[in-house]
């Protein structure tokens, strides 16, 4: 019986781990890369790659500026709080990641791209 509860705690576990991953954080928009061709170069955008130096030197879009993830808690004031910043990576992951923290940041609009680089071509 305890070895079954205990299953039961550790798979509930991990299907939040993996839904926590997936599920896009509340109030941040989703976008396609499609839908992101439509929208490059509107103005007051804030378009933002969070992907290493190193993946963004060796493919990126014209427009984004490079922000590592794990520099955007601390480069996050170089960014509006008020205009909306557009967040890409290479698959999606690391952009959710990034939407995440800026949401908790106080940035009221915030898109990540569905798919990242890896979806646009």
């Amino acid at each position: 019986m305890a070895q079954t509860v205990i299953n039961i705690v550790l798979f509930l576990l991990l299907a939040w781990f993996i839904a926590s991953r997936v599920i896009p954080p509340r109030g941040v928009r989703m976008m396609t890369t499609a839908e992101l061709k439509k929208e490059l170069g509107k103005k007051d955008v804030q378009y933002v790659d969070v992907r290493t130096p190193a993946e963004f030197r060796a493919n990126h879009i014209r427009g984004f500026k490079n922000i590592p993830l794990h520099e955007l808690p601390k480069r996050a004031n170089e960014l509006s709080k008020e205009k909306e910043v557009i967040v890409i990576c290479q698959s999606g992951m690391r952009s959710t990641k990034a939407s995440r923290l800026l949401k908790k940041l106080g940035f009221q609009y915030v898109t990540n791209v569905k798919g990242g680089m890896n979806a646009w071509s």
